[in-house]
């Protein structure tokens, strides 16, 4: 089997995943509303080029591996030459588009709404877009990709944040975020958790279930009192934390030799410590739900090649290419005819690419902003508050 990239690629051999710690984005004024704009209404001949910012693993030309590539033949039926830019984090994808330089990106929903508010992105006709229609509904007109209706992207995969525990010495097998917030004392400094400001969500979450009283509905809503909250939930983690991760082939090495033994992971990375079988490993969707990310690849609203995008974007989940990303990458396809194509015909069920049940108890990753993401008003903390807070719980 092909070893993926998942979410930090082969060439990137340090640097956080999807967020970084630092932000500098300045999101905290956003406005009300994105800027007007109109979706196209046609899809003409391609422009002969197309320059994307993309996830390592998400546009595959075979010069990682010549026997893993979608690109060319999106090529060679277009016309339309690809030109990729690997985008290491979130916040540096939303720098990127900010330059104009770049047709489109697979955004994460934890850089979507930022680039949809400040018109980086434009809204997308997905009518022009045929291989949207069978898309799992679960994924379209989200807080994340979409506002008042209107889509500004075409989904393109997904993932849950799971618990995941050493099994032969995390017993009995938990089933609540409750192992590790704020975290076992007998385990500690072995528990591990995600490097990111977006985990503070993790914290709202567990809160919204077990402290009802603090009121939080969406914890990517959260009032200044709700992320104060949070935060101390995760100062008293931090006590227990051994190792924050952003590298995924870290939490490989910390599960497999031991110091770690216990904390947030995705299915991929269980799956490849099964792979090696040096250490029985569990996981768990615990009875809290979940976070989550869903990507989303979206339009630049100062797009050079348009029509080359669009094009793209239909490609990109197709049932073929889709099965083939997914695959590769180690995550749930958005395209619910890929599951018929995967080389594993086991890949749908084991990252449950279809089932409604399970997508709803994760709440993906969202912007969190000002105006609040749940619709509840506009006394939400932005995510530039997120990113100073994460700093102080770190030290």
């Amino acid at each position: 089997m092909t070893h993926p990239y998942r979410r930090l690629g082969v060439a990137l051999a340090a640097g956080a995943l999807l967020l970084a710690g630092c932000s500098g984005s300045g999101d905290s004024g956003r406005a009300e509303k994105p800027p007007t704009m109109d979706a196209a209404t046609s899809v003409g001949d391609g422009e002969g080029e197309l320059n994307l910012i993309a996830w390592p693993g998400y546009a595959e030309n075979g010069s990682n591996d010549p026997e893993v590539d979608w690109v060319t033949p999106f090529e060679n039926d277009t016309g339309c030459k690809v030109n990729v830019k690997i985008g290491n984090t979130s916040d540096e994808m939303v720098q990127l588009m900010r330059t104009g330089q770049y047709d489109g990106v697979s955004a994460s929903g934890d850089a979507t709404l930022r680039l949809i508010y400040a018109g980086d992105v434009a809204p997308v006709n997905t009518d022009l877009v045929p291989n949207y229609a069978t898309v799992v509904p679960f994924l379209k007109d989200k807080p994340w990709n979409s506002v008042d209706g209107q889509m500004y992207g075409v989904p393109h995969g997904w993932g849950a944040n799971l618990l995941m525990y050493n099994a032969d010495v995390v017993s009995p097998a938990p089933d609540s975020w409750g192992a590790v917030f704020p975290g076992s004392p007998e385990l500690k400094g072995k528990v591990t958790a995600y490097d990111s400001p977006i985990y503070i969500a993790d914290a709202a979450l567990y809160l919204s279930k077990t402290k009802p009283e603090l009121g939080i509905e969406d914890p990517y809503s959260l009032t200044p009192e709700q992320l104060d909250a949070a935060a101390d939930l995760l100062k008293e983690q931090k006590e227990n934390i051994g190792e924050y991760w952003s590298d995924y082939t870290k939490e490989v090495q910390a599960f497999e030799s031991g110091t770690t033994v216990i904390g947030t992971s995705w299915q991929v990375i269980a799956n490849t410590i099964e792979a090696d079988n040096k250490v029985k490993i569990g996981t768990v969707l615990p009875t809290e739900g979940s976070t989550g990310w869903s990507d989303t690849w979206m339009l630049s609203s100062k797009a050079a090649h348009p029509n080359c995008m669009y094009k793209w974007m239909d490609y990109i989940i197709s049932p073929e290419a889709n099965a083939q990303v997914a695959e590769y990458f180690g995550e749930a396809p958005a395209q619910t005819k890929s599951c018929d194509l995967t080389a594993d015909k086991a890949h749908c069920a084991t990252y449950h690419a279809t089932d409604e049940d399970y997508a709803a108890q994760i709440h993906y990753w969202t912007t969190p902003q000002t105006q609040c993401v749940d619709g509840s008003g506009d006394g939400c903390t932005s995510y530039d508050q997120w990113v100073d807070k994460w700093q102080e719980i770190k030290g």
